[in-house]
């Protein structure tokens, strides 16, 4: 009798476990086809915007659209969407709302998962350039230097007086989990 009880505890435990990963594969799923969804809808209306001037400017509000962000030799190009919510960080690179505006002076925050939209900064160097393309145009910066803080090291993100620009992703970037540091890249404006 005891055999048979842990033999369909053993059944019950598999069927679980085998509904657990097929409901994993299927959120991944829908998180990464969301994710293509809304940079190839954020390429559109960037395009869209660039060659047609007389196009009102959408309205600035979480997930809207800021931009591009570039890095030829990293092979980066990401859709920037406004805010640092965790939607819109799935969906693509978050621009930090309370920092300045890519068209505008000082410090530009953009912020990404290292799993996906930043993971090659894991490669980044002095003197690679950024490229940050909005329906104003192109706002062109040199990395400068990198660094690794704590989370609570807000000083990274506080206002320049430089046009500044500064690429925020969590660290350790082969860590599983919430990562306990941010890799830090700054940059400024090309002149």
């Amino acid at each position: 009798m005891q055999v048979s009880y842990a033999i369909r505890a053993v059944g019950w435990i598999e069927a679980g476990l085998w509904a657990l990963g097929t409901s994993a594969l299927f959120v991944v799923g829908y998180v990464w086809s969301d994710a293509r969804d809304a940079q190839q809808h954020g390429a559109q209306e960037l395009r869209e915007l660039i060659l047609t001037p007389s196009l009102p400017r959408p309205a600035s509000h979480e997930g809207s659209l800021v931009g591009r962000v570039e890095i030829a030799r990293l092979n980066i190009s990401a859709m920037i969407f406004e805010g640092t919510s965790e939607r819109t960080l799935d969906r693509g690179v978050g621009h930090l709302t309370s920092s300045a505006k890519p068209e505008g002076s000082g410090n530009v925050v953009l912020a990404a998962h290292r799993d996906t939209f930043f993971r090659p900064l894991q490669s980044v160097r002095v003197g690679d350039g950024i490229v940050v393309t909005t329906p104003q145009g192109q706002h062109r910066y040199e990395v400068k230097s990198t660094e690794i803080v704590q989370p609570t090291n807000v000083s990274v993100i506080q206002p320049t007086s430089e046009n500044t620009l500064t690429l925020i992703t969590c660290y350790p970037f082969t860590f599983v989990g919430a990562a306990p540091e941010r890799f830090i890249v700054h940059a400024d404006r090309s002149k």
